[in-house]
């Protein structure tokens, strides 16, 4: 078949695996290069040394995987219908908050197999051909190379949106040799003068439209911090243990998204609603078990109890509250110890 032939059965097999789009570009990421050099040069990656471990291979694909010339750009939706509504979540401080897209199984896993599916696919229909799947797990600029194949707009909190779907949903990519028909970039930016992003951001990570500095966001302190939480920032994490979605809840354009239809992606263990104090006493065997095939288990035993702590700081202070940390205190690692004698300072109890 020819190339816009193979182009438009790629995009019906995606379409078959569960992908709600797909779209092809080049490799060309020439402004999205020297936005990510000088946002690294001013430091806004925080302890994320990887960032710039690989230096321009992450806007340039074709020294990544020698041959690239096309990047097959998909999306998938992931909020489950069957979770809790966030914003319940995050008003009930006993409760403790998870991102949504943590609700389920890793998405890693799920999207790079559905790619593989999809590989394998375009390879039984014309042989061999040079490729590589990625999904978050390579130095990638996936939210440029997915604007650029048509799947949406980068919004002022600097995720993807697309005018149909909102933004909930999951990006993959397909590093190939294949001269496909490349798509319109999504060049048109139609958040207009809306700033509920920025506003409602708990620390203000968003300190202009399209600049996120990594070391005030929840999502970096919470999942890709490893030390302590800077004290200036704890109170205003409230109760989200794990990653945050303020931002993208309080985008308009979400009103357009689509729930997910994937049986992986729904709630597992309870995930979406359960309380401080139920988390905070899990075992590290309780903690590997439950989070076993989640995103979750890699930010490690030690740091998800960090995390709660500080949520449990920010809870109401009840017995059981002030229970639950004390009984942790003396048996805990230096770091957690640490959070936990913060958490009970907050509760007016010195150590």
């Amino acid at each position: 078949m020819n190339k816009s032939q193979l182009s438009e059965e790629i995009k019906r097999w995606g379409t078959e695996l569960g992908f709600q789009q797909l779209g092809f570009t080049t490799t060309s990421l020439a402004e999205d290069e020297t936005y990510l050099l000088n946002w690294l040069k001013q430091g806004r990656h925080g302890d994320m040394a990887y960032m710039e471990r690989h230096g321009t291979k992450r806007s340039r694909p074709e020294d990544l995987v020698t041959g690239t010339i096309t990047v097959i750009s998909a999306r998938m939706d992931y909020m489950s219908p069957s979770s809790e509504h966030p914003s319940q979540v995050l008003n009930n401080r006993e409760l403790a908050y998870v991102s949504r897209y943590a609700m389920g199984r890793d998405y890693h896993k799920l999207m790079r197999q559905r790619l593989q599916k999809l590989a394998t696919r375009i390879e039984n229909e014309i042989g061999d051909f040079g490729y590589r799947c990625f999904v978050d797990s390579a130095p990638v600029l996936e939210k440029a190379l997915a604007r650029n194949a048509g799947l949406g707009w980068i919004g002022k909190h600097s995720n993807l949106i697309h005018p149909k779907a909102g933004s909930w949903f999951f990006l993959g990519e397909i590093y190939t040799d294949l001269p496909l028909e490349i798509d319109e970039p999504f060049d048109k930016h139609h958040c207009g003068s809306c700033e509920a992003c920025i506003t409602i951001c708990p620390t203000k990570a968003i300190i202009a439209p399209m600049q996120v500095d990594a070391r005030r966001c929840i999502s970096y302190l919470t999942i890709e911090l490893r030390d302590a939480i800077p004290e200036v920032f704890r109170k205003m994490i409230g109760n989200r243990v794990y990653g945050c979605d303020d931002c993208q809840l309080i985008c308009p354009w979400n009103k357009f998204s689509k729930n997910s239809e994937e049986d992986d992606f729904r709630v597992r263990n309870g995930l979406d609603s359960p309380t401080l104090v139920e988390l905070f006493a899990w075992t590290e065997a309780e903690f590997l078990k439950k989070t076993e095939g989640s995103a979750i288990r890699r930010i490690g035993y030690e740091c998800w109890l960090r995390n709660i702590a500080v949520g449990l700081g920010n809870a109401p202070k009840t017995n059981e509250v002030i229970a639950a940390l004390k009984n942790r205190q003396h048996n805990a690692s230096a770091l957690v110890q640490k959070h936990i004698e913060w958490a009970l300072v907050q509760h007016g109890i010195e150590n």
